[in-house]
Protein backbone atom coordinates (compact mmCIF):
# COMPACT_ATOMS: atom_id res chain seq x y z
CA UNK A 1 0.00 0.00 0.00
CA UNK A 2 1.55 3.52 -0.83
CA UNK A 3 1.55 5.90 1.76
CA UNK A 4 -0.89 8.30 0.53
CA UNK A 5 -3.30 5.01 0.88
CA UNK A 6 -2.00 3.79 4.10
CA UNK A 7 -2.86 7.96 5.08
CA UNK A 8 -6.53 7.43 3.84
CA UNK A 9 -6.95 4.07 5.56
CA UNK A 10 -5.97 5.06 8.80
CA UNK A 11 -9.21 6.76 10.26
CA UNK A 12 -10.31 6.42 13.99
CA UNK A 13 -12.04 3.54 14.43
CA UNK A 14 -14.40 3.01 17.22
CA UNK A 15 -15.87 -0.85 16.95
CA UNK A 16 -13.93 -3.91 16.66
CA UNK A 17 -14.11 -7.33 16.22
CA UNK A 18 -13.45 -7.86 19.66
CA UNK A 19 -13.12 -11.60 19.57
CA UNK A 20 -10.53 -11.08 17.02
CA UNK A 21 -7.24 -10.99 19.07
CA UNK A 22 -4.22 -8.93 18.84
CA UNK A 23 -1.26 -10.46 19.95
CA UNK A 24 1.13 -9.05 21.95
CA UNK A 25 4.16 -9.36 19.24
CA UNK A 26 2.39 -6.90 16.91
CA UNK A 27 1.83 -4.44 19.95
CA UNK A 28 5.22 -4.73 20.33
CA UNK A 29 6.09 -4.08 17.03
CA UNK A 30 3.78 -0.80 16.64
CA UNK A 31 6.01 0.58 19.89
CA UNK A 32 8.84 -0.27 18.14
CA UNK A 33 7.81 1.72 15.17
CA UNK A 34 7.04 4.70 17.33
CA UNK A 35 10.70 4.29 19.33
CA UNK A 36 12.34 5.14 16.24
CA UNK A 37 10.73 8.43 15.38
CA UNK A 38 11.54 12.07 16.53
CA UNK A 39 11.38 12.89 20.06
CA UNK A 40 12.26 16.91 20.77
CA UNK A 41 15.91 17.33 21.91
CA UNK A 42 15.82 13.07 20.98
CA UNK A 43 14.64 12.78 25.19
CA UNK A 44 12.60 9.55 24.26
CA UNK A 45 10.67 10.12 27.33
CA UNK A 46 7.44 8.28 26.42
CA UNK A 47 7.11 4.79 27.90
CA UNK A 48 3.92 2.35 26.83
CA UNK A 49 1.70 0.18 28.49
CA UNK A 50 0.43 -2.91 26.26
CA UNK A 51 -2.84 -4.44 26.87
CA UNK A 52 -4.19 -7.59 24.92
CA UNK A 53 -6.33 -9.83 27.26
CA UNK A 54 -9.73 -9.78 27.38
CA UNK A 55 -9.80 -8.99 31.10
CA UNK A 56 -7.80 -6.16 31.47
CA UNK A 57 -9.15 -4.67 28.32
CA UNK A 58 -12.66 -4.97 30.37
CA UNK A 59 -11.29 -3.14 32.96
CA UNK A 60 -9.72 -0.20 30.66
CA UNK A 61 -12.96 0.05 28.93
CA UNK A 62 -14.95 2.26 31.38
CA UNK A 63 -12.50 4.39 31.82
CA UNK A 64 -12.65 5.59 27.95
CA UNK A 65 -14.62 8.62 26.89
CA UNK A 66 -15.32 7.28 23.33
CA UNK A 67 -17.13 10.12 20.94
CA UNK A 68 -17.88 13.55 22.23
CA UNK A 69 -20.06 14.62 19.24
CA UNK A 70 -22.44 11.35 19.40
CA UNK A 71 -24.12 12.24 22.52
CA UNK A 72 -26.12 9.34 22.32
CA UNK A 73 -23.72 6.32 21.97
CA UNK A 74 -21.75 5.46 25.07
CA UNK A 75 -19.02 3.48 22.99
CA UNK A 76 -19.05 0.41 21.41
CA UNK A 77 -21.66 -2.62 22.40
CA UNK A 78 -20.03 -5.45 23.93
CA UNK A 79 -18.87 -7.40 21.10
CA UNK A 80 -17.41 -4.66 19.34
CA UNK A 81 -14.99 -3.56 22.54
CA UNK A 82 -11.01 -2.74 21.34
CA UNK A 83 -9.06 -6.16 21.62
CA UNK A 84 -6.32 -4.24 22.75
CA UNK A 85 -5.06 -0.99 24.08
CA UNK A 86 -1.80 1.05 24.17
CA UNK A 87 -1.40 3.61 27.08
CA UNK A 88 1.09 6.38 26.52
CA UNK A 89 2.69 8.05 29.31
CA UNK A 90 5.66 10.68 29.75
CA UNK A 91 8.49 9.67 31.95
CA UNK A 92 8.61 13.03 34.36
CA UNK A 93 12.25 11.78 35.10
CA UNK A 94 13.10 12.09 32.12
CA UNK A 95 11.06 15.93 31.47
CA UNK A 96 8.04 17.28 32.15
CA UNK A 97 7.22 18.72 28.91
CA UNK A 98 6.29 16.16 26.25
CA UNK A 99 5.60 18.63 23.59
CA UNK A 100 4.02 16.79 20.13
CA UNK A 101 6.34 13.12 21.17
CA UNK A 102 2.85 11.69 21.83
CA UNK A 103 1.13 12.56 18.70
CA UNK A 104 3.90 11.82 16.96
CA UNK A 105 4.11 8.58 18.84
CA UNK A 106 0.72 7.55 18.61
CA UNK A 107 -0.19 8.23 14.59
CA UNK A 108 3.03 5.91 13.97
CA UNK A 109 1.27 3.44 16.28
CA UNK A 110 -1.93 4.10 14.15
CA UNK A 111 -0.29 3.83 10.49
CA UNK A 112 1.25 0.56 11.91
CA UNK A 113 -1.91 -1.01 12.86
CA UNK A 114 -3.51 -0.24 9.57
CA UNK A 115 -0.65 -1.32 7.96
CA UNK A 116 -1.37 -4.85 9.99
CA UNK A 117 -4.87 -4.97 8.65
CA UNK A 118 -5.91 -3.50 12.47
CA UNK A 119 -7.23 -0.37 13.36
CA UNK A 120 -7.35 2.28 16.19
CA UNK A 121 -8.75 5.33 17.87
CA UNK A 122 -6.36 7.32 19.70
CA UNK A 123 -8.19 9.01 23.00
CA UNK A 124 -7.22 11.75 24.92
CA UNK A 125 -10.73 11.66 27.29
CA UNK A 126 -10.49 9.21 29.92
CA UNK A 127 -10.19 9.08 33.65
CA UNK A 128 -6.60 9.26 34.73
CA UNK A 129 -6.92 8.47 38.14
CA UNK A 130 -8.99 5.21 37.56
CA UNK A 131 -6.55 4.06 35.05
CA UNK A 132 -4.07 4.63 37.41
CA UNK A 133 -5.00 2.72 39.84
CA UNK A 134 -5.88 -0.16 37.47
CA UNK A 135 -1.96 -0.12 36.11
CA UNK A 136 -0.53 0.92 39.60
CA UNK A 137 1.33 3.59 37.65
CA UNK A 138 3.40 5.49 40.25
CA UNK A 139 2.85 9.23 39.72
CA UNK A 140 6.37 9.64 37.76
CA UNK A 141 4.07 8.71 34.75
CA UNK A 142 1.87 10.94 33.22
CA UNK A 143 -0.83 9.31 31.10
CA UNK A 144 -0.82 11.18 27.96
CA UNK A 145 -2.70 8.98 25.29
CA UNK A 146 -5.02 5.78 25.11
CA UNK A 147 -4.59 3.86 21.72
CA UNK A 148 -7.60 1.39 21.47
CA UNK A 149 -6.52 -1.33 18.57
CA UNK A 150 -8.58 -4.14 16.98
CA UNK A 151 -9.69 -5.50 13.74
CA UNK A 152 -12.25 -2.98 12.60
CA UNK A 153 -15.90 -3.69 11.79
CA UNK A 154 -17.21 -0.24 10.61
CA UNK A 155 -17.06 2.10 7.57
CA UNK A 156 -15.29 5.28 7.92
CA UNK A 157 -15.85 7.74 4.66
CA UNK A 158 -14.34 10.89 4.72
CA UNK A 159 -16.25 13.96 2.96
CA UNK A 160 -16.18 17.55 2.69
CA UNK A 161 -16.88 20.58 5.13
CA UNK A 162 -20.25 21.91 5.00
CA UNK A 163 -21.13 25.26 6.32
CA UNK A 164 -18.06 25.31 8.41
CA UNK A 165 -19.29 22.27 10.66
CA UNK A 166 -16.77 19.76 11.54
CA UNK A 167 -18.60 17.76 13.59
CA UNK A 168 -18.27 13.92 12.82
CA UNK A 169 -21.60 11.78 12.70
CA UNK A 170 -23.34 8.09 11.73
CA UNK A 171 -25.83 7.70 9.31
CA UNK A 172 -28.50 5.01 9.62
CA UNK A 173 -26.62 2.51 8.31
CA UNK A 174 -24.04 3.26 11.18
CA UNK A 175 -21.32 4.30 8.72
CA UNK A 176 -19.33 7.53 10.24
CA UNK A 177 -18.87 10.20 8.60
CA UNK A 178 -15.75 12.81 8.88
CA UNK A 179 -15.85 15.99 7.43
CA UNK A 180 -12.28 17.20 6.59
CA UNK A 181 -11.58 21.02 5.29
CA UNK A 182 -10.26 21.66 1.79
CA UNK A 183 -6.58 21.75 1.09
CA UNK A 184 -7.31 25.06 0.09
CA UNK A 185 -8.98 26.26 3.21
CA UNK A 186 -6.14 25.32 5.04
CA UNK A 187 -2.45 26.33 3.06
CA UNK A 188 -2.00 30.05 3.62
CA UNK A 189 -0.50 32.22 1.15
CA UNK A 190 1.58 34.44 3.31
CA UNK A 191 1.54 37.18 0.79
CA UNK A 192 -2.25 37.94 1.31
CA UNK A 193 -2.40 37.65 4.87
Amino acid sequence: MNFEKLVLKTRSYRRFEQGTAVIREDLERLVNLARLTASAANRQPLKYLLFNSAEDCNSIFPSVMWAGYLTQWDGPAEGERPSAYIIIVGDTMITKQFGVDPGIAAQTIMLGATERGLGGCMIASFKKEEIREFTRLSERYEILLVLALGKPVERVTLESVKDDNIKYWRDEQGVHHVPKRSLGDIVLNYKEL
